[in-house]
């Protein structure tokens, strides 16, 4: 008997799907040249403000880089090569500027670095950098002439110190680090390999037992996470990498002294004086269900000799948090910047709950050295609280509290030390881009902790500066005393510039970055009279695309909603010329018309293509709806009611505009988005009769696997069953057949998008008789990295488009796999 071919296949079974591995595939040459291009580096200035460093970032790695070894345990990415989180983001180079003038001056590196986290010293001649080499995390060390040097035995520990979060819910101490330069500039606190701690636990060859979880009640609803831990073989083998040794580097000498004892350390923070440190450890039992954040953790203050002189808290595993809640005891714990060593934290009256009616829903506590007395109440909030910024002296601080229902933000100024009543400075629904006042402009301390940066009375404003006519960032001078504020600078109307520091103490003398639709990002040196110096000369790294036209456009809804877009077109367009379109867009939840509407973004800004962003489309010969206004307008606690009749509305609006300004051809018109804009793309096909196919990367489309909320949804699915089951296009996947193509990276690790979402989908649309294509992607997360992988999926989504969008009506093919 002959073999049977695939394209006999194809004639005798037309529906048949097929299944395998592909060769990673690449986009045409001129895509290609965009991707290849260098990235436009940014700038880290020292605390002096008169050098920076310039990083070199690198855009996309190979996947080569994504193929190494990966331990998803506790909600983490281990790499248990280096001792640090899997596919980090890092630098090639690093070069260093004066400051004004930006004179150049390189700095001494390895062969092909891995570089991260520079960290200036306190007077800013030295700065200290992270390079992950092919079996462990060195530290470096570099001064103001550019020379630098490995420090010889540190192995740095960065699973839970790289980038790991602190003070949310779990009140863990805020803002940790694996490397922190101490307050006198000559030691730097460093979070290093256990030492001897010998060879990984092995994993057990024959099981001792079932693996079980209980709940004895009273638990809440937790999100749906990925890379728990699965066993207790994970168990150990998290804590066998979590666990890590504090230690103080002499700069000088490079000696090394233990701290304390090892422990999972998920932060610390050096008091203002540098005697104490803020000490908070993980440890069992740990969960399951719940990741690293949410483990139970030991509050502590420790001497310099890493003995504990004072127990902050202990925190017990956060499993009866609601969504919308906090967890009871201290949270948001800090050092009070302006005194040698004071700690200040927020507590719950409520019993973090929302649903508690009380006259306070939290306040906050501080507890001075030597830490024996009673912790002292400083202010009650009416609302959430939602954070503090303190001034360098005279125990001034700005204290805002949050209100969910109203989205409502208040600003109080309050003089911590005399007390007295707090005084409203700025108030405002949250999501009202046009009367966002800006935030204070900070400036860092010794011992790492930042503060507003003042000049007696006066504080500096900088802001987006959101506008009808798109965004005109700015620096203002605000009068604390007569809440007046004065514009130092406001971007004109033909270039996109926003203030990066300020380089006195008067706000006479700023540093910008600043960009126009046809001049690269570069660095400017400003006064507030109007003069300007570059510090940088970065040049058009991809002049092939400037020829592309930009534009912001306004139009309405259906019940009069304002909605916006921004346009590209093609380079060499013709005008009335309707071509084939793409809608790519997010749907965000607002509580009014007037927020809703509201114009994000600006049409000012210097466009590079990266990633695999669906701009590239513009240089395939279609007019690009980029950003397209989704807005799902409505109470906080319903909005999700409505939401397939607001996108679908949304979605007709923007074509209905494009088409009658002549650009778009509304017989071709494709839709797209990412993680929850590929779950409103998913929605739109099965819901409506507008596109001619759709791409849904990285999304969640059965509601029901994410039972206990979403995005802004805190309803649990036995709660609105009617609404998670409206809202999943799971549940409507016979009714889409208009041609899906579904993108997902294999090792998603974003809540609640886990693979088998794709899968899913694509076995019910495919089983419905649908046409669909589903893409999985070897090594890559929520968001996609490596160089093989962005390449192939431009070329998957031009491939999609060209064959059902561009290209409908045509007859088709006999190729289901181009």
């Amino acid at each position: 008997m002959k073999p049977v071919t695939k394209a006999l296949l194809l004639l005798i079974v037309p529906a048949l799907a097929f299944f395998g591995a592909e060769q990673y595939q690449k986009p045409p040459k001129a895509v290609l040249d965009v991707l290849n291009s260098r990235p436009t580096p940014t700038l880290s200035l020292n605390p002096a403000r008169t050098y920076a460093v310039q990083g070199q970032p690198v855009r996309n790695p190979p996947i080569a880089e994504l193929a190494q070894p990966m331990l998803r345990l506790a909600g983490l990415r281990i790499n248990p090569k280096t001792n640090g989180l899997h596919n980090t983001i890092f630098d090639s180079s690093l070069t260093l500027r004066k400051i004004p003038e930006g004179a150049e001056i390189k700095v001494e590196l390895p062969a092909n670095p891995k570089l991260a986290g520079t960290h200036w010293s306190a007077e800013g001649s030295r700065f200290a950098f992270t390079n992950t080499a092919a079996n462990t995390i060195e530290l470096w060390l570099g001064d103001t002439t550019g020379k630098a040097h490995k420090v010889e035995g540190v192995r740095i520990n960065a699973v839970m110190g790289g980038g790991f979060g602190g003070g949310g819910r779990g009140g863990a101490v805020a803002g940790p680090s694996d490397v922190q330069w101490m307050p006198d500039g000559k030691s730097l606190l460093v979070e290093v390999v256990k030492p001897d701690r010998g060879a990984p636990p092995p994993e057990p060859l024959v099981p001792s037992g079932p693996h079980v979880q209980e709940s004895l009640g009273g638990a809440k609803g937790s999100a749906t996470l990925e890379d728990m831990l699965q066993n207790p073989h994970d168990e150990d083998l998290f804590e066998y990498y979590a666990t890590s040794q504090l230690a103080i580097v002499d700069a000088a000498t490079g000696k090394m002294t233990p701290i304390g004892k090892a422990g999972i350390i998920e932060a610390v923070r050096i008091s203002p004086d540098g005697k104490n440190l803020l000490v908070t450890t993980v440890h069992r039992p740990f969960s399951y269900l719940l990741s690293v954040r949410s483990f139970p953790k030991e509050i502590e203050i420790w001497d310099r000799a890493g003995k504990m002189i004072h127990k902050v808290a202990s925190q017990p595993m956060e499993q009866r948090v609601s969504l919308t809640g906090v967890a009871t005891g201290p949270r948001n714990i800090q050092w009070r910047p302006d005194q040698p060593a004071t700690l200040m934290w927020a507590e719950a009256l409520d019993g973090g709950d929302l649903k508690n009616q009380v006259p306070f829903r939290d306040h906050i506590l501080a507890l001075s050295a030597p830490f024996t007395g009673q912790a002292v109440e400083l202010l009650k909030t009416e609302q959430r609280f939602q954070g503090v910024q303190m001034a360098e002296k005279g125990g001034l601080a700005l204290v805002e509290d949050y209100e969910r229902q109203k989205r409502w933000q208040r600003t109080f100024l309050v003089d911590l030390d005399k007390g007295g009543q707090p005084r409203l400075i700025w108030a405002r629904n949250n999501q009202d881009r046009y009367k966002d006042p800006g935030r204070p402009m900070e400036k860092p301390l010794a011992n790492g902790s930042r503060v507003i940066l003042q000049d007696g009375d006066n504080i500096f404003l900088t802001g987006v500066g959101s506008s009808p006519t798109g965004d005109h960032p700015f620096l203002d001078r605000f009068n604390l005393a007569t809440q007046k504020a004065e514009h130092l600078f406001r971007c004109d109307d033909d270039h996109y510039e926003v203030v990066e520091a300020i380089l006195d103490t008067k706000g006479d003398k700023f540093l910008t970055r600043r960009e126009g639709p046809t001049e690269p990002p570069n660095y400017y040196a400003r006064t507030s009279s109007g003069g300007m110096t570059a510090v940088t000369k970065f040049p058009d790294p991809q002049p092939s695309i400037r020829g592309i036209h930009k534009e912001l456009v306004k139009y309405k809804r259906n019940d009069g909603v304002d909605l916006s877009f921004t346009l590209y077109l093609p380079a060499g367009y013709k005008q009335g010329t309707r071509l084939p379109t793409v809608i790519w867009a997010y749907p965000y939840e607002y509580n009014d018309a007037d927020t809703a509407g509201q114009v994000s973004g600006s049409d000012k800004r210097f466009t590079e293509m990266t990633g695999y962003s669906e701009l590239f489309f513009a240089l395939q010969g279609y007019a690009v709806l980029a950003s397209t206004a989704m807005p799902v307008v409505g109470d906080p606690d319903t909005v999700n009611n409505t939401y397939v009749e607001q996108i679908v509305a949304n979605a007709k609006a923007a074509i209905d505009k494009a088409a009658s300004m002549g650009v778009t051809d509304p017989a071709r018109v494709g839709v797209g988005g990412h993680s929850y804009g590929a779950f409103m793309t998913a929605n739109l096909l099965a819901h409506c009769d507008l596109f001619k196919a759709g791409i849904a990367e990285s999304a969640a489309h059965n509601r029901t696997l994410t039972p206990f909320g979403f995005q802004s949804e805190t309803r649990t699915l036995w709660q609105a069953p009617d609404v998670y089951l409206k809202m999943s296009p799971f549940m409507y996947a016979d009714k889409i057949k208009t041609p899906l193509l579904l993108i997902h990276g294999e090792a998603d690790d974003n809540a609640g998008t886990f693979p088998i979402q794709s899968d899913r989908m694509y076995q019910a649309v495919r089983g419905n008789g649908g046409i669909v294509r589903l893409v999985f992607l070897p090594f890559e997360a929520h968001g996609y990295r490596a160089k093989e992988t962005v390449e192939h999926v431009l070329w998957e989504k031009f491939a999609w488009f060209d064959k059902y969008v561009k290209n409908a009506g045509a007859p088709a093919g006999s190729n289901n796999n181009y």
